[in-house]
């Protein structure tokens, strides 16, 4: 159970809110088709409950989960509540996907219980666009309140699983979840001049509410929150060349 005290301080923090002119949709979409397609409602459904995993235990794999995650925030329509246990969250790096720091009301919860019962209370407040919380033990029941709390509003939530032990799949466990992610790093594509091209991930729907999973491969978010589709190296070879080209004439 939260403290009653850390529960008013957020309560006061969420009616200071300003939330006027955002515009509101039932689904959010990645605006890619092989993906949007896929997915039952036409992207992530926004009065939903959706999970979010590192593919391994690898911290590449966390960071990347984390950065997909905090891209779905940045795109989703007003002021953000970020509920973590520890504090490393990097600012510079939620920025470069688009997430602002002004946009984000973090919130330290003691222990799962707390961090749930924390974004329970944020998805029930119906005046932020995200509800983003960390944990290693949810389970039915507790996926389900978060459910039930984001149904009817427009505040997508966001929980990222983490592993409760080595080894262990962070998703096994049944969850009221709409859509299961598992995010994974892949080797980036090399640009043609010198230099590392834009990270990759593969992501792994594992279980989707009135459709099917399936496996993609995606470029890293932007500076917008959006992933793109992976350009072929031989493409970007041939801008490259026509770009020199005309430069030489």
């Amino acid at each position: 159970m939260a403290d009653p005290a850390v529960l008013a301080q957020l309560r006061a923090q969420l009616r200071a809110v300003e939330t006027k002119g955002f515009r509101r949709r039932p689904a959010l979409p990645f605006g890619l088709a092989p993906i949007d397609s896929r997915l039952a409602d036409g992207g992530l459904r926004l009065d939903a409950l959706h999970e979010i995993a590192a593919g391994t235990s690898d911290m590449a794999d966390d960071c990347a989960a984390t950065l997909f995650l905090a891209g779905i925030a940045a795109r989703a329509w007003g002021p953000v509540l970020w509920v973590v246990r520890r504090r490393d969250l990097f600012a510079p790096g939620l920025a470069q996907v688009g997430l602002d720091h002004k946009r984000l009301i973090y919130a330290e919860a003691a222990d799962d219980a707390e961090l749930l019962a924390i974004m329970e209370e944020g998805l029930r407040h119906r005046g932020l666009g995200a509800v983003i919380g960390e944990a290693k033990r949810a389970d039915m029941t507790a996926t389900r309140r978060l459910q039930l709390a984001a149904e009817g509003g427009r505040t997508i939530a966001l929980l990222m699983k983490r592993a409760a032990r080595e080894g262990s799949d962070p998703i096994a466990t049944p969850s009221a979840a709409v859509t299961r992610w598992r995010v994974t790093s892949a080797p980036s594509t090399p640009l043609p001049v010198a230099g590392v091209g834009r990270a990759r991930w593969r992501l792994a729907l594992a279980r989707q509410k009135g459709g099917e999973g399936f496996e993609t491969e995606v470029e890293a978010c932007d500076a917008t929150g959006r992933c793109a589709l992976p350009s072929p190296v031989a493409d970007r070879k041939a801008v490259a060349g026509g770009s020199a080209n005309r430069r030489a004439a």
